[in-house]
């Protein structure tokens, strides 16, 4: 943990411990300091001209989302004010009785999610899966380039790393060669994961009708995450005309429980994987800084049973075409309103070779390769896609000399589908 959760990072997450219920606290190394304890302290007093009783309020809550709608300004003066209160030799005896030990504590879910968005923004992902179901010269839909697609999931099944889901039930097409023969019900088959991004909407709430301006979004963006959206395929595959996915995707979305700020990104900025934007998107939509952050992400799986972790697959969220302003922006063109909390994830990240791919689905090619986790006299451990009891273990992280930010990890193991009928 103390490569990930430097004093250049210091991201908000919400915890528990053994005497104590779920508050706020900041991760720093292998501990957690807890900022309502810094509150009671009085150490926050007259941060942003509020006393330590206005802090104590928001840090003693269960979830983030009181300080998530507090302005851009009050986020960046109480982390500075963290960074200085753990490099500083003022203070040091009662900071130290704030930090509780990161293994000693349970983390939970940041956020009340009311809402939750997923979009499909990288191009390299959307080209693999487009070549795979549509062929190579109709990958892109013709709107692609053009807006950053998404749908609406359910945030009622988001849960917090480390949590277990089950394989889904559900309709599968009887014949994959001929869909006017129905369907049929049980476990789905072809259990997957995509390697995502998050990021949760802070700030006041925005009114039905106002729409959020690229030059707003920024301070509308409390901080990102790590995602799984977990994805049954041949669910999907019977379901999603005309509407998109459904049950595929509503069983279960996997985050990380620490929630990064933008200013803790900002070293980390540099160009899209694409460069630039062409065709030129539509005003509402131009970013004059288009450009992302170099966040390097890793998936592996660990088999039942084993203590080995296999990575089998390195991407990075440069590989996003539609930024995360922009995603923002053009949900609430139409004056959709959003609020502390809501929740936005990237779409799987795919970079432009087979290790780089973000699912399953691209990884063995739909089924058509497999991916070997492990290969040792002549036997091969291999994968097309998960099965019961695999841990799914993302990370990511930053790096920049001797600059580290990182995520954690988000985790999540697949347990056997529950018979129903």
């Amino acid at each position: 943990a103390h490569i990930h959760f430097t004093i250049h990072n210091l991201p908000f997450g919400i915890f528990s411990t053994e005497d104590k219920g779920p508050r706020v606290g900041v991760a720093i190394g292998d501990f957690i300091l807890d900022l309502s304890q810094v509150s009671k302290a009085d150490l926050f007093n007259g941060v942003n001209e509020l006393d330590s009783e206005f802090w104590s309020g928001l840090f003693e809550s269960p979830t983030l989302n009181l300080f998530m709608e507090r302005e851009r300004c009050d986020w960046r003066a109480i982390r500075a004010k963290v960074g200085e209160l753990l490099s500083s030799v003022d203070n040091q005896a009662a900071v130290s009785a704030c930090l509780v030990p990161a293994p000693t504590a349970k983390m939970h879910l940041p956020a009340t999610i009311g809402d939750y968005t997923d979009f499909y923004s990288s191009r390299e992902h959307a080209t693999n899966v487009g070549t795979m179901f549509r062929g190579a010269d109709n990958a892109l839909q013709p709107n692609w380039l053009h807006l950053p697609v998404g749908y609406h999931g359910r945030s009622s099944s988001v849960v917090v790393s480390g949590t277990d889901l089950h394989r889904p039930n559900g309709q599968l097409q009887a014949d994959n060669n001929d869909p006017s023969k129905g369907s049929t019900y049980g476990p789905c088959r072809l259990m997957d994961f995509e390697l995502e991004m998050a990021f949760f909407v802070g700030g006041k709430a925005t009114a039905l009708g106002e729409p959020v301006a690229m030059e707003n979004a920024e301070d509308k963006i409390f901080g990102m995450v790590l995602m799984n959206d977990w994805s049954a395929r041949d669910i999907q595959k019977w379901e999603y005309v005309p509407l998109g996915p459904f049950g595929s995707k509503n069983f279960g979305t996997s985050i990380s429980p620490w929630v990064v700020s933008l200013d803790a990104l900002k070293p980390f900025q540099c160009q899209t994987s694409a460069g630039q934007q062409e065709p030129t998107p539509l005003p509402y939509l131009v970013d004059p800084t288009y450009s992302s952050y170099n966040i390097d992400l890793k998936v592996s799986i660990q088999p039942e049973g084993s203590e080995e972790v296999h990575q089998v697959g390195n991407s990075n969220f440069k590989h996003l075409y539609w930024t995360i302003k922009q995603q923002l922006v053009h949900h609430t063109v139409t004056g959709c309103n959003v609020k502390a909390g809501d929740l936005m994830g990237s779409g799987t990240i795919s970079g432009t070779n087979e290790t780089a791919y973000g699912s399953m689905l691209e990884l063995s090619w739909r089924g058509s390769k497999e991916v070997i986790l492990k290969e040792e006299n002549d036997e091969k451990l291999i994968r097309k896609f998960l099965q019961d009891g695999d841990n799914v273990v993302m990370e990511a992280a930053c790096s920049n000399g001797d600059v580290r930010v990182g995520f954690g990890q988000c985790t999540g193991r697949v347990l056997p589908a529950k018979k129903l009928f």
